[in-house]
């Protein structure tokens, strides 16, 4: 293993991050779903289907998730609670998310808000509290989650038949990176953040894990903060410790220098 200056890195982290944590980040962002609700519920809802669409092309998933919200005619909790599976008549689609897969997904949730729960946080919270391990309770909590939604009988009786529905929620079990998740957690943990909302309380920012994508991965591997070459989750885990190192209050904040350093890096290096 390579001996780095985490001083220095540490210094232009913080640089990058005051650079890229600002209100312009949230337009070209999936994260200004989130931004468009007021009421918590609403919130929530938008921010796990964003979140769970937000897989390839910015741009595209971007538009196709603004198709969906005026789908639900803006009212996305409304949506879920008032959802009849019989009625619904939508080709939506996105690549792997076929109108079959949203069928279910729309049904857990109104099954979620209507019978088992009073709201996604609720759920999250009951996992990330079932955990004996402090350092798995990330995990664990998005394992009760994936769980929850894969009991579907529809979806258990015929798995093969819901490709885009495993996609949605990848199981936790597989030892992925759970890029997705992790970012929604970010979106509703941290507090004070001109970007991420902050409504969720059963969680300190200090044990949130890094959105590990393909820039983040490339970007810490090209600073010396991550030495393992996949992004799965031992790469999330060894980088969020790294980070933890420089914040141990807020160590995801440097999500946004990675994040945004990756994507714009072309911009910036020519500068």
């Amino acid at each position: 293993m390579k001996t780095i200056d985490k001083i220095s890195i540490k210094e232009e982290l913080d640089k990058l991050y005051i650079k890229y944590e600002t209100k312009n980040f949230i337009k070209d962002d999936p994260v200004q779903f989130v931004h468009i609700f007021k009421n918590p519920k609403d919130i929530e809802i938008a921010g796990f289907i964003s979140a769970l669409f937000a897989f390839g092309k910015r741009e595209m998933f971007i538009k196709k998730l603004f198709s969906l919200f005026n789908f639900m005619q803006m009212q996305p909790y409304e949506f879920i609670v008032n959802f009849d599976k019989k009625a619904y008549c939508s080709d939506f689609n996105y690549r792997f998310i076929k109108p079959n897969d949203l069928l279910i997904f729309f049904g857990e949730l109104k099954k979620l808000y209507t019978k088992d729960k009073s709201s996604l946080e609720e759920l999250f919270a009951e996992g990330f509290k079932t955990s004996l391990y402090k350092e798995y309770r990330v995990f664990n909590s998005l394992q009760y989650v994936c769980d929850y939604f894969y009991k579907n009988p529809d979806f258990l009786q015929n798995e093969a038949k819901y490709p885009g529905y495993k996609f949605m929620l990848s199981n936790p079990k597989n030892k992925g990176a759970m890029k997705r998740l992790n970012m929604f957690l970010r979106w509703m943990i941290r507090k004070n953040s001109p970007v991420d909302i902050g409504i969720w309380s059963f969680l300190d920012p200090s044990e949130l894990l890094i959105p590990l994508d393909v820039h983040v991965g490339n970007i810490s591997r090209s600073a010396g903060l991550l030495n393992r070459k996949q992004n799965d989750f031992k790469s999330v885990m060894e980088l969020t410790e790294i980070l933890k190192e420089f914040d141990p209050k807020d160590p995801i904040k440097y999500d946004f220098a990675l994040f945004g350093y990756g994507v714009n890096r072309a911009a910036d290096l020519q500068k």
